[in-house]
Order: structure tokens, then C-alpha cells, then sequence
């Protein structure tokens, strides 16, 4: 038990002085810099909608648009989500995947200033959706995130030591199930 502490106790001590220790701004800042990169830009939408619990509803609101009805009193006057009662149905900025499906197919096909020509059911209702603006989605600023790029540049040293000693000790793993694992977590990145 006692040799076993010793060699954790040892192993941090290593870890902190050849991995943690190195670690640099400048490359925590150039592994935000290539998250970024690699990232695919995606939109955000600000959004409208009018809830109500039938297709017949949804129908006549979207009649009562058509002839130049304002989206926003007629939500205030017809939806059944309690939010958008007083909102005139705003739904704020969101991006791709924070909606149901339904909705987030419906909402994001539309141009700016556009309602959806056909109500589009939900597990909630019968919604009517009017998209006020569309913008590119802004990647998090660099001190929200700078604790995981710290974590991303540690793993990444920690690993490269690893595969260093294990090469430099020429540790061979008679397991052959053992030796793919190893072998498969060695090779990610």
C-alpha cells in the first residue's frame, strides 16, 4: 500500500512538473484559437410564435396575417403559452437544436419578416411562427472557455508524455484486447 502511494504521490508530482507547469498562454490561446477554427459557424434566429391548441385556429390566424393583421396583438390575444401573452410571442434569440424539431425545421427555412404560410404541430399545439431576424452565432469569448482549452492543452501534454515513456521504455502489452485499447486512445487527436 505504501509503494503504491509513493509511486501516485510521484506520478502527480511528474504530472505537475512536466505537464501542468508547461502549460502556456499562448497555448491555451492557440487551442481556443483552432477550437474556433474548426468549429462550423451556425445561426441564431429571433423568432415569434402563436400558440393555440387546433389547426383550425392556426388557420384563421394565418388568414388574419395574410390580410395584414399585426403578428405581435394577435399573439398577445391568441396564443396559449403564457410567455408570449404579453411578448407578443417573443421567443428571443436561439440556434439550432433548442426548439423541437418541428419548430426548429419551420423556423429556421424561413427569410426575416416571414410566418410560416402552414401551421406546424408540436407536441405542444398548432404554432404560427414569424421570424424577426436571423445572425451568425458568436463563438464564446475566449475567458468563458478558457479553463476547457486549459484542460484540452494538459490532456493533449499528458498524452504526448505518456506515449514518450511508454516509446522510450518499450512497454510491451502481451494483452492483446489491452494492447488495441491502449493503442486506440494513444492515437485520438
Amino acid at each position: 500500500r505504501m509503494a503504491f502511494l509513493q509511486q501516485r504521490a510521484l506520478h502527480g508530482e511528474m504530472v505537475e512538473k512536466d505537464v501542468i507547469g508547461k502549460v502556456t498562454d499562448a497555448e491555451i490561446r492557440a487551442r481556443y484559437d483552432q477550437e474556433i477554427a474548426n468549429t462550423p459557424p451556425t445561426n441564431e434566429v429571433h423568432a415569434r410564435h402563436i400558440l393555440v391548441k387546433t389547426k383550425e385556429e392556426a388557420d384563421t390566424i394565418i388568414k388574419q396575417l395574410d390580410g395584414g393583421a399585426d403578428f405581435q396583438k394577435l399573439a398577445n390575444e391568441h396564443t396559449s403559452d403564457p410567455s408570449g401573452k404579453t411578448s407578443g410571442g417573443d421567443l428571443g434569440w436561439f440556434g439550432p437544436g433548442q426548439m423541437v424539431p418541428e419548430f426548429d425545421k419551420a423556423v429556421f427555412a424561413l427569410a426575416v419578416g416571414k410566418y410560416t404560410e402552414q401551421p406546424v404541430q408540436s407536441q405542444f399545439g398548432w404554432h404560427v411562427i414569424q421570424v424577426e431576424d436571423k445572425r451568425a452565432k458568436q463563438p464564446p469569448a475566449f475567458d468563458q472557455v478558457k479553463d476547457q482549452a486549459r484542460q484540452a492543452v494538459i490532456r493533449d501534454k499528458y498524452i504526448a508524455l505518456v506515449k514518450s515513456l511508454r516509446a522510450e521504455a518499450k512497454v510491451e502489452i502481451p494483452d492483446e484486447k489491452l494492447k488495441k485499447t491502449v493503442d486506440a486512445l494513444e492515437n485520438t487527436k
